[in-house]
């Protein structure tokens, strides 16, 4: 106990939050990462601790590599030669460890080659893109430390978001908080975490050091935004959103409260500026890490190719995009000349190449399965097919990844092609509704200081869209106008409500009926369409997971 009559020691804690980006399985790799970046940080630095992310060694999340017979064996190898090093700082680190068969999601307090303290995850998320309780056992207990006279407490990212463990490892004695999180990005995530820290602060008003994972994986985009926030809620250090960083800061205790000095504050951006760097990371990791040369995609002279582009330059760099127009008779002269004028404008490799002679032998060679019939949509989708093939066979050829182009509204009510433009690797714009695209694409050519020259032609921006696959073709012809269609699939797949609450909405009955029964007819399609970045609270894979054959009925 304090004694009143005595003035307390103050003691300081100076912590560095490392935000890193690891690869998921590469557990030597990310060994590596962590030791490196410890060596980094005392070279220039007198840290008392060095705080990293949930499941560094593995990465997060590693799915089903959790159910390999050597990981015990990968992961005990990785602790060994991280305790070799015997770095004179507490490491907290993240990892997966068995005890007595069960395996829990954990971390350690390394110290001068030592582990003085671990902690096992208590709740485990089983929603939207989380899927822990298929892997790990919960844990049930607090850790809480001395680390230089300052009891420190710790958790692991969806301890903060349930109750009960801030107010557990008060109770233990706990007087700051260090919460480790593999937490991925959504629209307006940061007011959520913000939401979570100062509900748990209501429980216990402790500081807490919110240490969170960076980069892209396969969907999933970490964004870092670690932070430190004091105890009445206020952020006293910020690292950046999608960027690799070590953000150091300085606790203070007096004998009673710890409290949280101004560490460094980066500035997060808001907004489309916000999600544009998401994407562009997401992208980035996706080609990097799995070994890609660079990037093919097919440029229309339409907005959601023109936004893609931009993506893939800004993620990768011109050298390593390559764009293609494939003409066909139905492509408008300002397609081609709004295509060539943006892929000058990025200074990406360029080429023309026309379908119409490839279109015509796959006719020639169908003449007698078509014979007796007219023309109606195979003939369309088969011009985006021919455009399929060129690019899987560029490809092949020159070992770059095709990108595709379609958006999220697109995917919802199967305005694509399967194999023509649904065919290739990754899909940035997958979770982008169209009015979105638009606004991206604004922001974009912001970018630059002649913002009147547009790096994504202006005309591209404002003319009516169109798939360009028969004379004449917008995209209204078939589907409600965007600004309609935009909030009616925000409604049926993010909010999950009914036809009916759509319509009581105000939204018109049959749009409504029309537009969520393509959206039920083409779970097919999108269960065959590539990987891409998500930015919404539901996106399509691993959030959304509908049958394809169903007998369900739209209704209330």
């Amino acid at each position: 106990m304090s004694n009143p009559g005595v003035k307390e020691k103050t003691m300081t804690l100076n912590v560095a939050m490392a935000q890193v980006n690891p690869v998921v399985g590469d557990i030597p790799g990310n060994t590596a990462l962590v030791i490196n970046t410890v060596e980094e940080i005392l070279a220039q630095h007198a840290p008392d601790i060095v705080v990293f992310p949930e499941l560094v060694i593995t990465a997060y999340p590693p799915e089903d590599l959790l159910l390999r017979a050597s990981l015990d064996i990968r992961v005990e190898d990785a602790l060994s030669a991280i305790k070799a090093k015997n770095f004179d700082t507490h490491l907290i680190i993240g990892y997966p460890g068995r005890e007595r068969e069960h395996l829990f999601n954990m971390l350690c307090v390394i110290f001068r080659g030592e582990v003085v303290a671990t902690y096992k995850k208590q709740c485990l998320p089983n929603y939207q893109v989380f899927d822990e309780k298929r892997y790990f056992s919960a844990g049930d207990a607090p850790c809480v430390i001395d680390i230089n006279g300052v009891p420190v407490g710790f958790s692991i990212c969806e301890d903060l978001w349930e109750p009960g463990s801030m107010s557990q490892a008060e109770s233990a004695g706990a007087k700051v908080m260090i919460n480790i999180n593999g937490s991925p990005f959504h629209a307006d995530k940061m007011n959520d975490r913000l939401s979570a820290l100062h509900t748990r602060q209501k429980e216990a008003s402790l500081p807490i050091i919110y240490v969170n994972q960076v980069g892209g994986q396969d969907e999933l985009v970490f964004d870092g935004c670690s932070m430190a926030v004091d105890g009445d809620g206020t952020i006293k250090s910020q690292a950046p959103a999608c960027e690799e960083s070590v953000a150091m800061l300085k606790v203070e205790y007096d004998g009673a409260n710890a409290t949280v000095r101004e560490g460094e504050l980066s500035k997060i951006e808001e907004n489309e500026a916000l999600i544009y760097k998401v994407l562009t990371l997401g992208l980035h990791d996706y080609v990097i890490k799995n070994g890609f040369s660079g990037v093919v995609l097919g440029l229309s002279g339409g907005i959601d190719s023109a936004l893609t582009l931009a993506i893939a330059v800004d993620a990768l760099g011109k050298d390593k995009v390559h764009a293609v127009m494939m003409p066909f008779k139905y492509t408008s002269n300002m397609s081609i000349e709004d295509a060539t004028q943006q892929a000058e404008n990025f200074g990406v490799n360029y080429q023309v190449i026309p379908i119409e002679n490839v279109y015509e032998g796959f006719m020639t060679s169908l003449a007698q399965e078509f014979s007796g019939t007219t023309a109606d949509l195979t003939e369309q989708n088969l011009q985006a097919r021919c455009r399929g093939v060129i690019l899987m066979a560029i490809s092949n050829k020159k070992g770059y990844m095709v990108l595709t182009t379609g958006n999220k509204s697109e995917m919802a009510v199967g305005y694509s092609t399967l194999y023509g433009d649904m065919a290739g690797g990754f899909d940035v714009l997958k979770d982008v509704p169209k009015m979105l695209v638009y606004a991206l694409s604004r922001f974009r050519n912001t970018l630059v200081s002649d913002r009147a020259a547009g790096m994504i032609p202006w005309r591209v921006i404002e003319r009516p869209p169109s798939a360009e696959l028969a004379p004449d073709q917008v995209d209204e012809d078939n589907l409600p106008p965007y600004e309609i269609l935009d909030q009616i699939l925000e409604l049926y797949i993010e909010g999950d409500q009914s036809a009916h609450a759509i319509i009581d909405k105000g939204f018109d009955h049959d749009t409504v009926m029309r537009v969520l029964r393509l959206v039920d007819l083409n779970e097919y399609k999108r269960r065959q369409a590539p990987v891409g970045v998500r930015i919404s609270k539901k996106g399509f894979g691993r959030d959304r997971r509908y049958p394809i054959t169903s007998g369900w009925k739209l209704g209330e």
